[in-house]
């Protein structure tokens, strides 16, 4: 539980690169992620170039941290996969967050960046990645070592429990 208490959000982030492989071990964390049917519609780039990094802030306004982030993650979802109608909407959220509370459990900083269904965040990253027209990318996470340190927030509200009925 301390790692999904202490997840942030960061997007301020020191030098360094991250190994291919401990980012293919934050992949891992997002293939665990529950699916419906169990159809595990996902796909994902890891993108650690810097010139592929520093282009998509051209066309995504919240990603300009991806000039300072080492790497990024891409969660696509290839329809062709799909069993029930849409749920990779869910699925792709559940593998984003499992890789978010990796990323805090390594000791790095991430943030979710929201791709779909913003049309032209979709067609920037297809363009720029050479994405089969049948996959759609979902959600772009930033990477890095942390070079902002937020504490937790309590965020729990007894309001917005409710038991048995509203």
């Amino acid at each position: 539980m301390k790692e999904i208490f202490d997840r942030r959000s960061i997007r301020k982030y020191k030098p360094g690169e991250i190994s291919v492989e401990k980012l293919r071990f934050l992949v891992k964390a997002g293939m665990y992620a529950p699916s419906a049917g169990n159809e595990q519609p996902w796909d994902f780039i890891i993108i650690n170039e810097r010139g592929i990094l520093d282009k998509i802030p051209e066309f995504h306004p919240h990603a300009q941290m991806l000039k300072q982030a080492p790497a990024a993650i891409l969660v696509c979802a290839d329809i062709t996969r799909e069993k029930h109608k849409d749920m990779w909407i869910q699925d792709c959220s559940a593998a984003t967050e499992n890789i978010l509370i990796e990323i805090t459990a390594q000791g790095l900083g991430g943030v979710w960046l929201g791709v779909y269904p913003r049309e032209e965040r979709i067609k920037g990253l297809k363009e720029l990645l050479a994405i089969p027209a049948h996959v759609i990318p979902f959600s772009l996470i930033a990477v890095g070592f942390p070079a902002e340190r937020k504490l937790a927030a309590d965020r729990f509200n007894p309001q917005r429990l409710h038991l048995n009925k509203w």
